[in-house]
C-alpha cells in the first residue's frame, strides 16, 4: 500500500513539471508569433512608406505639394489612404471571431500596407537621420516596456481605464489643435502621448499573455496572436510618432 501511494505521488509530482513546461513552450511559441506578426507589419509599413516617398509619381497620387516640395495637403486618394486603416481596425475588431485565420492575416497585412501609404508623409517632414534615430529609440523603449509587461508580477489591469481615458484625451486635443494650431498644446499632446503609449505597450503585452491561457488552442489561439500583434503594432507606431514630434528634426 505505501509503495502504491509513493508511485502515485511520484507520478503526480513528475507530471506537473511536464505540463508546466508544455504550457511555457506553448506560451513562448504564441508570443513569438505575436512579435513576428508585429515586426513584419512594421517592416511592411516602412517599405511602403519609403517607396511612396522615393517615387514622385506615387507621392503625387496622395499629396499636394508646394513648388519647393513641401506637403500642403492630401489629394482625394490621400484622404482615403489616411482613413482606410481606421476602417480596417474596426472591421478586424468586430469580425475577427467569424473570419478565417487566413482572412484575418490578409486584413492585417492590408492594414499595414495602407498605413504605410499615409505614413509616407513623415519622409517629407523630417530628416532621414532623425527618422532613423527616433526609430531606434522607439524600438529600444518598446522592447524594454513590452519585456516588463511580460515578466512583471504586478497586475496592470487597473491601468487600462486610465490609459483609455488618456487616449481619448489625446484624440480630442489633437482634433482641437487642428483649428487652434497651438505649439504649446502640440507639445503637451506629444508628451502625454508618449506616456500613454508607453503604458499601453506594457498593458497590452500582459493582456496578450493572459489571453493565451484562456484561448481554446488551434485557430482560436492563432487569431489571438494576429489581434495581439495589431495592438502592439499600434502601440509601437504611435509611440514612434509621438517621439518623432518631440525629437525629430524637421526639414
Amino acid at each position: 500500500m505505501p509503495e502504491q501511494f509513493d508511485r502515485r505521488y511520484a507520478a503526480h509530482t513528475t507530471a506537473r513539471p511536464r505540463a508546466d513546461a508544455s504550457v511555457d513552450q506553448g506560451l513562448r511559441s504564441y508570443m513569438l508569433s505575436v512579435y513576428n506578426y508585429m515586426a513584419s507589419g512594421v517592416l511592411l509599413t516602412g517599405i511602403i512608406a519609403a517607396l511612396v516617398a522615393a517615387t514622385p509619381a506615387l507621392a503625387e497620387l496622395f499629396y499636394r505639394f508646394t513648388p519647393d516640395g513641401r506637403i500642403m495637403g492630401y489629394t482625394g486618394l490621400g484622404w482615403v489612404a489616411l482613413l482606410a486603416p481606421l476602417g480596417f481596425v474596426f472591421f478586424m475588431g468586430f469580425k475577427a471571431s467569424s473570419m478565417s485565420l487566413r482572412t484575418l492575416q490578409l486584413c492585417f497585412w492590408g492594414f499595414a500596407a495602407l498605413f504605410g501609404l499615409s505614413l509616407s508623409s513623415i519622409f517629407f517632414m523630417y530628416t532621414g537621420a532623425s527618422l532613423a534615430r527616433v526609430f531606434f529609440i522607439s524600438a529600444a523603449s518598446f522592447g524594454a516596456l513590452s519585456l516588463w509587461g511580460y515578466t512583471t508580477k504586478k497586475d496592470l489591469t487597473g491601468m487600462g481605464t486610465f490609459l483609455f481615458m488618456g487616449l481619448i484625451g489625446i484624440i480630442i486635443a489633437g482634433l482641437v489643435n487642428i483649428f487652434l494650431q497651438s505649439s504649446a498644446l502640440y507639445f503637451i499632446v506629444s508628451v502625454v502621448g508618449v506616456l500613454v503609449f508607453a503604458g499601453l505597450t506594457a498593458y497590452d503585452t500582459q493582456k496578450i499573455k493572459e489571453n493565451y491561457y484562456v484561448s481554446g488552442g488551434g485557430e482560436s489561439t492563432a487569431k489571438l496572436a494576429v489581434m495581439g500583434a495589431l495592438s502592439l503594432y499600434l502601440d509601437f507606431i504611435n509611440l514612434f510618432l509621438m517621439l518623432l514630434r518631440l525629437f525629430g528634426d524637421r526639414r
